[in-house]
């Protein structure tokens, strides 16, 4: 899927095509998810104004990709999650809760998650975000296997099904919802906190 912008100019006009990485999807206001994205996909990660990406595989980034994020002031934040082989529980539980203070804070937003494809380790990122908004267990892996499609892991749905949200709560010093703007669907994350204990920063 691409979109199209005309660009007229004195004498000529010039179609700029714009289009998202595969899997891409809003989540929330200021929140998005995809897979890995490639050159042809930055002018539509322009529109976005992000301010920050979660990454979530442990591979370097690409030189280009962090000469995009140099040039648009954008914070890139790593969680290596191992793709192949199943993480361990425990390695897996620490990745998800650091990535999720990072995620909710709105001073990252607007923020990007991806992994290689924008199914397993986006999905599960996402999936305990779902719960943590107190969606239904059922909502969470539909919206799971929506994005993962026959590649749907039953780990990743017991991880999440496990994942203990009243840990987290207490790592992130009690989080808040409210809602803003002009609609009462409008829903932001805060922290009731002013500052973030030193979060996991991938220098660019």
């Amino acid at each position: 899927m691409g979109f199209i912008v005309e660009e007229e100019e004195e004498e000529e006009s010039n179609d700029v095509v714009m289009e998202p990485p595969p899997n891409f999807s809003m989540v929330e206001e200021g929140i998005y998810r995809s897979s890995f994205p490639q050159p042809c996909n930055f002018a539509f990660l322009k529109t976005l104004n992000l301010r920050s990406i979660i990454y979530l595989c442990p591979e370097p980034y690409p030189e280009e990709n962090l000469e995009f994020l140099r040039s648009h002031n954008i914070q890139l934040f790593q969680f290596g999650i191992e793709g192949k082989t199943e993480p361990s529980v425990a390695i897996l539980k620490d990745a998800i809760r650091r990535a999720l203070k990072i995620l909710i804070d709105v001073r990252n937003h607007p923020v990007l998650i991806h992994c290689k494809r924008g199914k397993h380790r986006t999905g599960s990122l996402v999936g305990c975000l779902r719960k943590l908004q107190n969606w239904c267990l059922s909502s969470v892996f539909e919206e799971y296997q929506h994005f993962a499609g026959l590649k749907s892991r039953t780990a990743d749905l017991r991880f999440i099904e496990t994942f203990e949200i009243i840990c987290l709560r207490q790592c992130l010093h009690s989080i808040i919802y409210q809602y803003q703007g002009y609609g009462s669907k409008k829903r932001r994350l805060l922290y009731r906190e002013e500052t973030v204990q030193n979060p996991e920063i991938t220098s660019i």
